[in-house]
């Protein structure tokens, strides 16, 4: 499953660097950490390894 935003995108590879070890859960904020403590790795890397170009920066909401 693609990330639907830029910034969904960036929180999934923050969480993801955190699930790996290269980073400190502790430094996480927000969704990125929520996406940490809710997600397998493999969700993580799906959603991190979306393309940016063309995303909208944020999610509008329905």
């Amino acid at each position: 499953m693609p990330a639907t935003s830029k910034a969904q995108q960036k929180a999934a590879g923050a969480a993801l660097s955190a699930k790996r070890g290269e980073a400190k859960k502790s430094e996480l904020k927000g969704a990125s950490r929520e996406m940490y403590e809710s997600m397998s790795e493999k969700q993580l890397e799906e959603f991190a390894e979306t393309k940016r170009k063309g995303l909208p920066e944020k999610k509008s909401k329905d």
